[in-house]
């Protein structure tokens, strides 16, 4: 069974910046990943995946040119590095996999992590 431990959420200020990890326990070779947030009575709202090895990625709009995904596949790990973060942004976070397609879609990923708590001030 493949796990997902996120790391690196807190409580910042508006405008600070966070970098969110997330490490896969195996099964890193062919690993498509992704970040999704979800925030108080909110739908799962996709934020960026990359591709093995990490030639290619996608982003949703909300959060493109703010948020960047990146991986350390020695490490196993992927990376959300979030700028100018707004309160709006305040969300428990979540990192999923899957062996097939890069994708914005909950639906193909097969594993979640339990997620890591962001919550921005103003």
């Amino acid at each position: 069974q493949v796990q997902l431990v996120e790391s690196g959420g807190g409580s910042v200020q508006a405008g600070d910046s966070l970098r969110l990890s997330c490490t896969i326990s195996q099964r890193t070779v062919g690993s498509y990943m992704s970040w999704f947030r979800q925030a108080p009575g909110k739908d799962r709202e996709p934020l960026a995946a990359i591709s093995w090895p990490g030639t290619r990625t996608t982003y949703a709009a909300s959060v493109k040119g703010r948020f960047t995904i990146s991986r350390d596949n020695t490490k196993g790990t992927v990376y959300l590095q979030m700028n100018s973060l707004k309160p709006e942004d305040t969300a428990i976070y979540y990192c999923a996999v899957n062996y097939r397609t890069l994708s914005l879609s909950a639906r193909d990923y097969d594993f979640w992590g339990q997620g890591t708590q962001v919550t921005v001030s103003s």
